[in-house]
């Protein structure tokens, strides 16, 4: 069906019309249903599954019994049992689903022609959308407000194999990564307390040290103990297969679903982090056949949801069936990518139930006096796992999360206090700080998720939808917001700064889960939202006042006195205003990130550019990549 407006005067009752390519389907369902005794709804067990089911029903209009059946797995057993236990259509569900997609036509109606007036026609707002929009310009914001900062520190190979880390000098510690904020500066409160070195300290210091061992000062060792993580949602499979596989949530979504399809997962649209008892068991006596009975917990593992808004009417996506079938018992059956996110899935769920990981960490301090009689102390760090436990069913898996914690899983060799340590060679080595990593794919569906805003469902067309419009290009896998997406967060933070505030849009999903419950109305929900209630405004009068919005502040931020940047209908560009003499104007190169635009210096140079067949005067400005 396809939605085509919303009558806001008569309970804000949705238009729909069938799609013209699916009326001769319409046809053929309503000739077959003259043979039929009764109709099952079959339609996925979510939200939009429940009003997909009743749209049929309105289209068909049967006169014969309707049972909805429910299942989450493509599996004789599942469909089976699914159509001995049907219920019905479950209108709370609907009036919900129904209500999200209202809210969000009366967003896009209402705010879009805003951004075409003020900003450049054939751009979109939306509930979500802009939002995560919001969320990657301010991660760029982070980033221009960063200023570098350099630091050095020294390392000691020794002729045992391992390296250890200059932790201070005369009881001063050296600076490190912890020591410097996400503006790239000193900590106010870490600045008096350590040692920042400049290349030339550092050097001086290897210097000293040259030909002078290492004496075991201090030995401290800890137990520590690692519990595999739950099985997935549809969020955390989406983050882990960006981390592990290098996927979008797109294809991601893509791959689950034919998965999902062919009877291979169970339901891949979910906030659940259960598993059904049929499922906890596959998983135990799958661990118990592959790892040993010592590898899996003693109970079953129950987990506890910490997103906002979970949805937990389904299971947590997990391999289909009573008995799950190994990545190498399907690897014929399934494609590379497939099988790649089977692979991950299956060890997911097989090590959610499996025992806790025990590892020894271990941590070493040496003593070392300079030539010139300063005392320094360097730190070793290992550990061992003692009992791999679940991590036996990851034994083939590296992730960005673990590669800088197996960088300190080695064994450090038995050693004593007072022991003489031989150091094959000290170096030093300079630093820079980083600026805010921008948002992957799969961080920013993390972050949506924590902040309890959108839907599993929803999470991979917002982001095309966000590329789509021109707010974010991608760079390799980051995310990279454009000077449009600038002019736009600007407009909506100034002017609608409720709508795209965070935990408003959070509670947003909260009445819907209400709604869904039958805790709350639809209709009085939506006149609230749309007409405002206890004295505050709602989206219609927000809409209305056009002439406080001013276009041009709007789509202008300063570079610096003179020079702006602007953003217009052709793209990006850069503007010199100079009392007395004409604009200076020179386009910003699409590839080129907010972050990196700095001033370096303004060579104006006179030169001819036919532009819509005036001629105007050029500026050539040299930007330059921090």
């Amino acid at each position: 069906m396809l939605f085509r407006s919303v009558d806001i005067d008569n309970d804000f009752a949705p238009l729909y019309v069938i799609n013209p390519d699916k009326k001769a389907k319409v046809a053929e369902l309503k000739e077959l249903m003259k043979e039929a005794e009764e109709i099952l709804l079959a339609t996925d067990e979510d939200r939009e599954g429940e009003a997909i089911a009743w749209h049929l029903v309105e289209v068909l209009q049967p006169k014969i019994p309707i049972k909805r059946m429910v299942f989450n797995e493509i599996t004789e057993e599942a469909i089976k049992q699914a159509v001995d236990n049907t219920r019905d259509l479950d209108y709370n569900l609907i009036d919900a689903q129904e209500t999200r997609r209202v809210l969000d036509r009366l967003y896009g109606y209402r705010l879009s022609p805003v951004l075409w007036k003020k900003v450049m026609p054939r751009i979109s707002a939306g509930r979500v959308q802009s939002v995560a929009t919001r969320l990657i310009v301010e991660k760029e914001r982070e980033r221009m407000a960063f200023i570098s900062s350099s630091w050095w520190d020294l390392s000691a190979k020794t002729d045992l194999g391992f390296t250890a880390r200059l932790l201070s000098v005369d009881g001063k510690k050296v600076a490190s990564t912890a020591d410097f904020g996400a503006d790239g500066a000193v900590k106010e409160k870490s600045a008096k307390d350590i040692l920042l070195l400049d290349e030339n300290q550092a050097k001086s210091l290897v210097e000293s040290l040259k030909n002078i061992p290492l004496t075991v000062k201090s030995m401290e060792e800890s137990p520590r103990t690692e519990k595999p993580k739950p099985p997935f949602t549809t969020s955390t499979m989406q983050q882990d297969a960006g981390s592990r596989l290098g996927w979008g949530a797109q294809i991601t979504m893509r791959v689950a679903q034919r998965l999902y399809e062919n009877g291979y997962i169970t339901y891949m649209r979910t906030d659940s982090i259960n598993l059904s008892d049929q499922a906890l068991k596959a998983a135990r006596q799958a661990a118990t056949a592959l790892y040993g009975k010592d590898h899996v917990y003693e109970t079953a593992r129950l987990y506890q949801g910490k997103s906002k808004n979970a949805q937990e009417a389904h299971e947590a996506i997990r391999p289909a069936g009573d008995t799950f079938r190994t990545p190498g018992e399907l690897a014929p059956e399934l494609s590379r990518d497939e099988f790649a996110l089977y692979d991950l899935i299956w060890k997911r769920t097989v090590a959610s139930q499996m025992a806790d990981a025990k590892k020894m960490q271990m941590r070493v301090d040496f003593d070392a006096t300079t030539s010139d009689k300063k005392e320094a102390i360097f730190r070793a760090n290992g550990s061992v796992v003692t009992f791999p436990g679940f991590l036996a069913a990851y034994d083939d898996v590296a992730t960005d999360e673990n590669k800088e914690e197996e960088s300190e899983d080695r064994r450090l060799p038995a050693m004593t206090i007072g022991q003489s340590i031989k150091v094959d060679e000290y170096s030093c080595e300079g630093h820079d700080t980083k600026p805010p990593a921008r948002y992957t794919e799969p961080t920013l569906v993390k972050k949506l998720e924590e902040l309890g805003i959108g839907r599993p469902s929803t999470f991979a067309s917002i982001i095309q939808t966000i590329q789509d419009r021109g707010y974010v290009n991608k760079r390799g896998r980051a995310l990279v917001p454009t000077f449009l997406a600038f002019s736009v967060t600007g407009l909506l933070e100034t002017h609608f700064t409720k709508l795209v505030d965070y935990d408003f849009t959070a509670s947003m999903e909260e009445d819907l889960d209400k709604i869904a419950s039958g805790d709350a109305g639809r209709v009085d929900w939506l006149r609230d939202f749309y007409y405002g209630h206890d004295g505050q405004p709602g989206l219609n009068e927000l809409a209305l006042d056009l002439g406080v919005i001013d276009a041009r502040a709007t789509n202008t931020m300063n570079l610096s006195d003179t020079i702006e940047i602007r953003v217009g209908r052709y793209g990006a560009y850069l503007q010199e205003n100079i009392e007395g003499q004409d604009r200076k104007l020179a386009n910003i190169p699409e590839n080129l990130a907010p972050d990196e635009l700095t001033l370096a210096k303004a060579d104006r140079k006179s030169t001819r550019l036919n532009s819509s067949h005036i001629t105007i005067s050029y500026a050539v400005f040299c930007l330059k990549k921090k």
